[in-house]
């Protein structure tokens, strides 16, 4: 047995430029476990930025052990910003830490923005990874291509009216992405969901289910 968290589940995960602040919450019987990445750090994006934070509550809700985490710069965690490449040596070391305490539980990566876009691209090529979860995609900012040829099961969340990739766009990537795949949009939305955060939050809920029904 792993030992308990502490109550808050505020843990530090070690990784090569010292640590990172992180919480972790369990449901008493998992199904899966996540590691849940936040959005982009030189826009003031936190593990507690409020889409990430109610996409960890539906995690955890639907049976899903949960690890969000600040990267490197942020908050508690040591190091700085690294454009993307120290982040997603980040996002496997969150991951080296959820796999080592639920060895048995399948692993789910996800990710809010910039943190789907690191969470997802090192989803995709990790073998200890089974399914994605990613929210807000930023097509403007970031190629999802390599997803066409990604076969995990993926569920993806959008904003109808997402500033870097509203309807139409994520609509056209999903159709070029790999089965399995479902996305839900948003309606009435923007990118970071304002007075919205109810809707984003029951389409969550149905996508953690999907996961899990894959």
């Amino acid at each position: 047995m792993p030992e308990p968290l502490p109550p808050s589940g505020r843990i530090a995960i070690p990784v090569s430029h010292g640590s990172l602040e992180a919480i972790a919450r369990a449901p008493d019987a998992a199904v899966a476990a996540a590691v849940v990445c936040h959005p982009h750090p030189l826009g003031g994006g936190t593990m507690n930025n409020n889409v990430v934070y109610r996409l960890a509550k539906a995690l955890v809700d639907g049976g899903v052990a949960t690890l969000r985490f600040n990267f490197r710069g942020v908050g508690a965690s040591t190091g700085a910003h690294a454009h993307g490449v120290g982040e997603e040596e980040d996002a496997r070391a969150a991951l080296d830490w959820l796999h080592a305490r639920h060895p048995d539980l399948p692993i789910w990566m996800a990710g809010f923005s910039f943190g789907a876009r690191v969470g997802l691209s090192v989803a995709a090529a990790d073998p200890r990874v089974a399914k994605l979860l990613g929210v807000g995609l930023a097509l403007r900012m970031f190629d999802y291509g390599f997803l066409s040829s990604c076969d995990k099961p993926k569920a993806i969340i959008q904003a109808a009216d997402d500033e870097y990739g509203g309807r139409a766009p994520i609509q056209a990537a999903v159709a070029g992405m790999a089965e399995p795949k479902r996305l839900w949009v948003v309606d009435d939305a923007t990118h970071l969901f304002p007075g919205r955060l109810d809707a984003f939050e029951a389409a969550a809920r149905e996508a953690v289910a999907y996961l899990a029904a894959q």
